[in-house]
């Protein structure tokens, strides 16, 4: 594989990684304003519960994709929180402000979406703990091959 696209799965990884981690963080740190307060603003069931919970997927996936680890399964709870955000704030502002302003306050959702959409596709690359895994994994030979074989 070309050595700049597997350097670009790294880069993608890092961002959205690190977008993850520090917005889960930020539900822990600032819980009126974008944890649990939050939640109950936009009308989301049982805030005391599921703003941290949604803040612990989001730093616990955001740190396995940075790491490179687990990289397509974390993509998933990932996808599924976007879903729930955009569907709570920006299907509600769509229908109050029109397209142009939904799209403007949508734009790191998309971002997010697409970059996570990316890594389940490809998966993290070269340098990432996955790769060093399924190295190991093929390297070991199996249990059947390593047997001396009846002749």
């Amino acid at each position: 594989m070309n050595h700049r696209f597997l350097a670009s799965i790294f880069l993608i990884r890092l961002a959205v990684g690190g977008v993850f981690l520090s917005e889960g963080l930020q539900k822990f740190l600032f819980p009126q304003e974008l944890g649990f307060g939050r939640f109950a603003q936009i009308g989301i069931p049982v805030p005391g519960f599921t703003a941290p919970f949604v803040g612990f997927v989001e730093v616990i996936c955001g740190l396995l994709l940075l790491l490179g680890l687990f990289t397509r399964w974390a993509t998933i709870p990932l996808l599924i929180d976007m879903a729930v955000a955009i569907t709570k704030t920006k299907l509600p502002l769509l229908a109050k402000s029109g397209f142009w302003a939904m799209a403007h306050e949508a734009r790191v959702d998309y971002a997010m979406v697409m970059g996570c959409i990316f890594l389940l596709i490809v998966g993290a690359g070269s340098l990432s703990i996955d790769q060093l895994l399924q190295g190991r994994r093929q390297a070991q030979p199996t249990a059947r091959s390593a047997s001396p074989q009846a002749g």
